[in-house]
């Protein structure tokens, strides 16, 4: 289906370089909303905060007691645009003793609908087509395509290597990750405990 599917960037950086990310949507005045049956509003605080833990879960020493989620609908009022984001963490699997690891190694992705929905009506009856949104959106688009070369600027792609038989594996996600947060996870449990090999320094 034509302009079908999202605008994606997958990443991992460290909660300082995410609050820097944050002031930009700060500036736009977006709205992050959980996306729970009530749709809970929260602060760029609560939302550094959530971040923040989630973070921690992946790059401590010892893996933490609970299971952070990191999921939010963006909603946000440009010009005369109303459009929004889906900002969620998801997993890397990788294999371990010729299986799939139990733990994943996760990171965010925040996304964008590529198509925008036109209602249309014929003597069939209603229908609807999906038009590119970058035309019926271009403020929106323009905004995410600016979070996501900051993002770009901080991060490389994602290397590393799993043990698989008798050798290193080499891994290659299209997860984009900081130098920090790259540092930070050498000397996490996730990594100590798969016996993993960060490949780019």
């Amino acid at each position: 289906m034509k302009h079908s599917g999202f605008y994606k960037l997958k990443f991992f950086i460290t909660p300082e370089e995410f609050q820097g990310v944050l002031k930009g949507f700060e500036r736009k005045q977006a709205d992050f909303h959980l996306s729970n049956s009530t749709r809970t509003k929260h602060n760029l605080n609560e939302v550094y905060e959530a971040y923040r833990r989630f973070y921690e879960y992946f790059t401590l020493q010892e893996k933490p007691g609970y299971h952070p989620f990191f999921v939010y609908s963006v909603s946000l009022a440009i010009g005369n645009e109303n459009s929004g984001f889906f900002v969620r963490n998801e997993g890397v699997r990788f294999p371990h003793n010729r299986q799939w690891a139990e733990d994943e190694l996760s990171y965010v992705m925040l996304s964008f609908p590529k198509g925008f929905q036109i209602d249309l009506e014929d003597e069939k009856g209603k229908y609807y087509i999906y038009e590119d949104i970058r035309e019926h959106r271009p403020l929106t688009y323009a905004f995410f395509d600016e979070v996501a070369n900051e993002i770009k600027k901080m991060t490389k792609p994602l290397r590393f290597s799993a043990p698989a038989a008798d050798a290193l594996q080499e891994q290659k996600p299209p997860v984009r990750i900081s130098k920090n947060a790259m540092n930070d996870l050498i000397n996490s449990w996730i990594f100590k405990k798969y016996r993993l090999v960060m490949n780019n320094k």
